[in-house]
C-alpha cells in the first residue's frame, strides 16, 4: 500500500515507472518528474487505463475515492474512462462530485446539497463548458443569491463551487480554480453574523402559539415544536426516525440521535458512542404521540424493540422524504418573526433563559445538553459524564417553560 509520503519522495527517473496502491491504482510517474494517477481495469474482457488526475493536486486518499468512484461505474454497467470524458458542463461535473462524497455525507446532508445546486447554480450555469467559466461569472451569480436578502445560502454555494472546481481541477478538466478567491469579492457573504433567536420565554411560548395560528402542514407545526423543546440542530430533527425512540412509555424516554446525523469529525461519526442522547420531557412526547397518530404508528410495542416502529417521523409531502430544509424558516416568516427568530435559534434561547435562570451551576449541563463538547482535549478526552439525570431536570423544565 501506497502513502502519500511515498508518492512525495517518488523521483523522476530516466524511464517511466509505476508505484502500486491497490485495486488497480498506480501512481505513473514519467522521465520528467509528472506524477500521474491511474487506474488499471477491465471492460467486457479488455484491459483498459483511466488516468485520474495529478500528484500532489490529488492526494492518495482523493485518487482512493476516484478508484471507487469508478468501480462503482463498473458494477453499474458503466465504463468509467467513458463516462469520464462525459465531464464537460458544470452540471455533469457537479454531480461527478457529489456523487464521490455522498457516501460519507448523511442522506439529509447529501439531499441538501444536491437541492440547493439544482436550485441555485444548474439554471445559471449547469449548462455551461465548466472550463470557460469565470471567476466573474461566479461572483455575478452569488451577488444576485445575496441581493435576494439569502446571505447564508450564498455563502454555502459559495463554499460549494470551491470544492467542484477544485475536483474539476485534479481531474484536469480545468486549469485554475475560479472560486478560490470568492471570499474577497463578496465581503457580505463572507461576513459571520449570530442566528436571530428569542431570548425571553414570553415571546418564545408568543411564537409557538402564533405558529399555530397560520396556514401550515401539520408536520412542519409538530417538527417546529419538537425542535424547540429539544434544541437540537434542524438536521437531527428533519432526519429523525420512530426506531431512535427509546423507552418511550418508560419512567426515562430517550431519543438516541445518531453520530453520523450529528455535527462532528468524519471518524467520529461511525462511532455509535459518539451518539447524542436527548431526554424527552412529557411535553416532547405529546408531540411524538401526536405525530405517531398522524402517521399511523403503533406505540403500543414500544418497550418490544423488535416491534419498534421504523420510519421517518417528520416527513415531507410525499411522506418518504423529510421535510423541507426551509420550512421552519417559512413558517416563522409567515407567523411575523423575520429576523428575529430562525429555526437554529432554539439553541440560543435554550441556553440563554436557562443559564440565566439556573445559574453557572448548571452550565455544564446546559452544554452538553447542547452536544457542546469540552473546550480542553483533555478534558474533552477523559469527562465522559453523561450527566442524563440533570439533563432531563433541565429538558423537564425547558417543556415546562414553553407550555405553560
Amino acid at each position: 500500500m501506497l502513502t502519500n509520503a511515498a508518492a512525495k519522495a517518488a523521483g523522476a527517473h530516466s524511464r517511466a515507472y509505476k508505484l502500486f496502491d491497490g485495486g488497480g491504482l498506480f501512481l505513473h510517474v514519467a522521465p520528467t518528474g509528472t506524477k500521474t494517477w491511474r487506474l488499471k481495469y477491465r471492460w467486457r474482457g479488455r484491459e483498459k487505463l483511466l488516468v485520474l488526475g495529478r500528484f500532489p493536486e490529488m492526494n492518495l486518499a482523493q485518487a482512493r475515492m476516484a478508484r471507487e468512484e469508478a468501480k462503482a461505474k463498473l458494477r453499474d454497467g458503466v465504463d468509467p474512462a467513458a463516462a469520464a470524458a462525459r465531464l464537460e458542463t458544470f452540471e455533469q461535473v457537479a454531480r461527478a462530485w457529489h456523487a464521490v462524497h455522498r457516501a460519507r455525507w448523511s442522506a439529509v446532508h447529501a439531499g441538501d446539497v444536491l437541492a440547493s445546486l439544482e436550485r441555485d447554480a444548474f439554471p445559471a450555469i449547469g449548462a455551461r463548458p465548466i472550463d470557460e467559466i469565470g471567476a466573474a461569472e461566479l461572483v455575478q451569480l452569488l451577488e444576485t443569491i445575496e441581493a435576494s436578502g439569502r446571505i447564508e445560502t450564498a455563502k454555502r454555494l459559495r463554499q460549494r463551487l470551491r470544492q467542484i472546481f477544485a475536483f474539476a481541477k485534479t481531474r484536469e478538466l480545468v486549469d485554475n480554480n475560479p472560486a478560490a478567491e470568492l471570499g474577497a469579492a463578496l465581503a457580505g457573504v463572507a461576513v459571520s453574523t449570530p442566528h436571530p433567536a428569542l431570548t425571553d420565554i414570553d415571546e418564545c411560548r408568543a411564537l409557538l402559539a402564533r405558529c399555530e395560528a397560520v396556514p401550515a402542514r401539520p408536520m412542519t407545526r409538530l417538527a417546529s415544536q419538537f425542535l424547540a423543546l429539544t434544541a437540537v440542530r434542524l438536521d437531527a430533527v428533519r432526519g429523525m426516525r420512530w426506531e431512535e425512540v427509546e423507552d418511550l412509555d418508560g419512567s426515562a424516554p430517550i431519543w438516541r440521535v445518531p453520530a453520523a446525523r450529528m455535527k462532528l469529525a468524519k471518524a467520529k461519526k461511525c462511532e455509535p458512542r459518539f451518539d447524542h442522547l436527548v431526554p424527552l420531557s412529557p411535553a416532547a412526547i405529546d408531540v411524538l404521540r401526536e405525530a405517531a397518530a398522524i402517521c399511523g404508528v403503533n406505540t403500543h410495542f414500544w418497550g418490544c424493540p423488535e416491534k419498534r416502529p421504523g420510519g421517518l417521523i417528520f416527513s415531507g409531502r410525499d411522506g418518504k422524504s423529510p421535510i423541507g430544509e426551509g420550512a421552519l424558516r417559512e413558517l416563522y416568516l409567515r407567523a411575523g418573526y423575520a429576523g428575529r427568530h430562525v429555526p437554529h435559534g432554539w439553541r440560543s434561547s435554550f441556553s440563554t433563559i436557562l443559564n440565566e435562570q439556573l445559574g453557572e451551576e448548571w452550565s455544564g449541563a446546559i452544554d452538553r445538553a447542547l452536544a457542546h463538547t469540552a473546550m480542553g482535549k483533555v478534558e474533552a478526552a477523559y469527562n465522559r459524564a453523561q450527566m442524563l439525570e440533570r439533563r432531563r431536570q433541565l429538558f423537564d423544565r425547558w417543556g415546562d417553560l414553553l407550555t405553560k
